[in-house]
This record gives structure tokens, sequence and C-alpha cells, in this order.
């Protein structure tokens, strides 16, 4: 069975995880653990950069912790401002016993004037969202993107994808 650390407690980022490892390795067996590190950057990261960097740092400082693992996994979400507003993305940091590594970012969708306002203010994206639109921990829910689509896209289904493309160079080592 092969051990997944994934440098968050969050049950999103952890569930997310664990269904995009096996649905690209279909014939391992998975064990999935969450656990608490420092990012490294902002509570809420406000650049494209300092959201990677948090990606990178999470999954580092998990392998650190629990040097047993196979694979070490860091998600990082935040927010950056463009010409059309601000727009909320994550970027996936996956690291193998190996060392070969794999990143991915999600895709990117542009925040309710209200959401920014306060993000604005310093208030981090999930409890910004969970005052705008009445919800309670969102973040280890649905998440922003749960509530702007209506529940179509979830926030662990929305994170897998990018989880799964993370997991490429992995899953094809020759070619990288």
């Amino acid at each position: 069975m092969k051990k997944i650390i994934v440098a968050s407690k969050n049950p999103v980022k952890v569930n997310a995880t664990q269904q995009a490892f096996v649905r690209m390795f279909p014939d391992e067996q998975f064990e999935v653990m969450g656990c608490e590190v420092e990012s490294g950057v902002n509570d809420q990261p406000f650049s494209n950069e300092e959201t990677f960097k948090g990606a990178v740092t999470r999954a580092r400082n998990a392998q650190g912790k629990y040097h047993e693992a196979d694979y070490w996994v860091g998600i990082e979400g935040g927010v950056e401002k463009s010409n059309h507003g601000m727009l909320a993305f994550a970027w996936i940091y996956v690291i193998s016993k190996d060392e070969q590594t794999g990143q991915s970012k999600t895709g990117a969708f542009y925040l309710p004037k209200e959401v920014v306002y306060l993000v604005e203010q310093g208030i981090e994206l999930g409890k910004a969202t969970d005052a705008v639109f009445n919800q309670d921990n969102s973040k280890q829910k649905g998440g922003a993107v749960g509530v702007l689509t209506h529940g179509e896209l979830d926030r662990t289904e929305y994170y897998q994808h990018a989880v799964v493309l993370a997991l490429i160079p992995l899953v094809n080592p020759k070619l990288y």
C-alpha cells in the first residue's frame, strides 16, 4: 500500500488527492493522510507566484515531517487581480519518494464584487464566501466554486482534476 501525505487536514484536499491517485494509478492501493504544515505564504496568497510557492512549501514541509511516505501533495488556493476583476485558483505540487515532481494549476474563475471587497480587506476567501453567501465553513465543503456554480462543480472535483494533471510526469516518467 502506497502512503500519500496531503499537506492539509482539509477533507476537500485529502479527498481530491485520494480520488486523483485512484484514477491515475488504478492498480495501486493508497493510504491518504492529511497533516498540518506551514505554507510559508500569507493565509490568503495574493498572486500566482505566492500561491505556487505555498503549494511547493506545503509539499516539502510535509515531506520533511513524514519521511516514510511515497508521495507528498501540496495544494494552495490563491487569488490574483486582473484587468477584469479578481481570479481565484489553486496550485498543486506533488513529490514522489524518488524526488520526481509534478505540478498543475486549477482553472481560474472570477469572484463577485462583494467577495472581492472582503478579500481586499484582509478576509480569507473561504470566510469571505461564508459571509457573502451565508455559508458555514464552505472551504471544507463546496467552496466558492461550489456556491458560484450552484453545486455543479464542488471544490473536491475542482481540485481533483488539477491533481490528476499534476500526476502526469509521475505516470509518464520516461517522458519527463
